[in-house]
């Protein structure tokens, strides 16, 4: 199992322990070149299994970053929207503390660095505690395969975030079991695009409609 991160390997014996080897950033490129549409696509939803230190989400967020310049960097609000719903799209779970805690901060910074870039005298400090709350979320310490979180053992939750209007977000959690597990719709049948039955996660837990800047109050 390969793992994202800054260097080819990092220790020999997380490699023994954890198969920890990481990802070149030719090789992310490359690989991600195969769904470029949907790295261009602000809000489609990736995931990394055994994210490491980020180097795939590092390049996915800068891809959708790109898009959200290219469209919103004369209007500081519809950025703020955007690029929320960019970071929000990023998930990743690792085993390993120091590389989970490594993985969010290096996607706080390329965000941050960005935002400020383009709106220097004007960025929004609340904005960016919002981002640093969803990708704690987000970015979690646990076991993909047994999906269970490192520390407690208990399963592994992520959040769903939606933009019900210009600005409320909808928060709603589902466990990580749930989302992967495949139940046809039981029944007046639904299907999806490709004619599949559809699948319906169950939430585990609803949060009121908030303000996108007062999401990190629930931290």
């Amino acid at each position: 199992m390969k793992r994202s991160g800054n260097s080819q390997l990092k220790d020999k014996k997380r490699v023994e322990d954890y198969g920890e080897v990481f990802t070149s950033k030719k090789e992310v490129n490359a690989m991600l070149d195969f769904v470029e549409k949907e790295t261009f696509r602000i809000e489609s939803r990736f995931f990394e299994p055994a994210c490491g230190t980020g180097n795939f989400l590092d390049e996915i967020l800068r891809r959708k970053l790109n898009i959200v310049i290219e469209r919103y960097k004369k209007n500081q609000l519809e950025f703020e929207r955007n690029a929320l719903i960019t970071i929000s799209s990023i998930y990743g779970v690792d085993i390993l503390e120091d590389n989970v805690k490594e993985c969010r901060a290096r996607l706080l910074i390329i965000f941050t660095e960005i935002y400020k870039n383009h709106f220097k005298n004007n960025y929004n400090d609340k904005f960016l505690s919002t981002v640093k709350f969803i990708l704690k979320k987000n970015i979690i310490l646990g076991d993909a395969l047994a999906l269970k979180r490192k520390n407690d053992n208990m399963p592994i939750i992520f959040s769903e975030w939606a933009f019900v209007n210009a600005s409320m977000v909808k928060r709603r959690d589902y466990t990580f079991a749930h989302l992967i597990e495949y139940r046809p719709f039981e029944g007046e049948n639904l299907f999806s695009d490709l004619g599949e039955e559809a699948f319906i996660p169950k939430t585990i837990k609803e949060y009121p409609l908030k303000h996108f800047l007062e999401l990190a109050d629930d931290d």
